[in-house]
């Protein structure tokens, strides 16, 4: 296999990246025939969104000059709300590791499919929370998701249960990882 490549980049080169990023969403995704666009249009709105966030950090791999895949994520908002929805009680260490700022949020990890079981996730998400300085990383992921949950269990991230984040959305579910201080 290609040598693969990680590089962290900046906000602004983020945002340079933004199109290339979302080509890798579309082809590591591969939705329903025919929606490509408006899965496209959906992942750039919320990169968008995300980009602004506090903390915001992306991660690509390359390999022979092409994006075979990213992650990237954000700090959590200081504020007990980030948890809001949380089926149960938030653990207390958790609060207070969210209002001194060390949570980091993990929203989008993809490779692309023929580069998928080469330990490039595994490096992907290793090189985006390690040298942030946080003690948690949580993620969410579709209740119904098996492989994200077999592959975050197998990286250490243990599952704090369902979250629903807006009335209109279904729950998901929440996992976190303790990171070393």
């Amino acid at each position: 296999m290609t040598e693969v490549f990680l590089r962290r980049l900046s906000r602004w080169q983020a945002d340079r990246e933004r199109e290339a990023v979302a080509d890798l969403y579309v082809k590591a995704y591969r939705g329903t025939a025919g929606e490509e666009f408006r899965d496209r249009q959906g992942y750039l709105h919320r990169l968008g969104e995300h980009v602004e966030r506090t903390g915001f950090e992306l991660v690509i791999a390359s390999a022979a000059g092409s994006l075979v895949g990213s992650v990237y994520g954000y700090r959590a908002e200081r504020t007990d709300e980030w948890w809001h929805g949380l089926h149960g009680d938030l653990p207390a260490e958790m609060a207070e590791l969210t209002a001194t700022g060390r949570v980091f949020v993990m929203t989008e990890l993809m490779v692309l499919p023929s580069f998928r079981r080469a330990g490039i996730a595994t490096r992907l998400q290793e090189h985006l929370l390690t040298p942030s300085g946080i003690a948690l990383a949580v993620t969410l992921i579709d209740q119904d998701d098996a492989p994200a949950r077999g592959a975050l269990s197998s990286w250490g991230w243990e599952s704090l249960g369902k979250i629903t984040p807006a009335p209109d959305r279904p729950p998901l579910e929440a996992w976190t990882r303790r990171l070393p201080r």
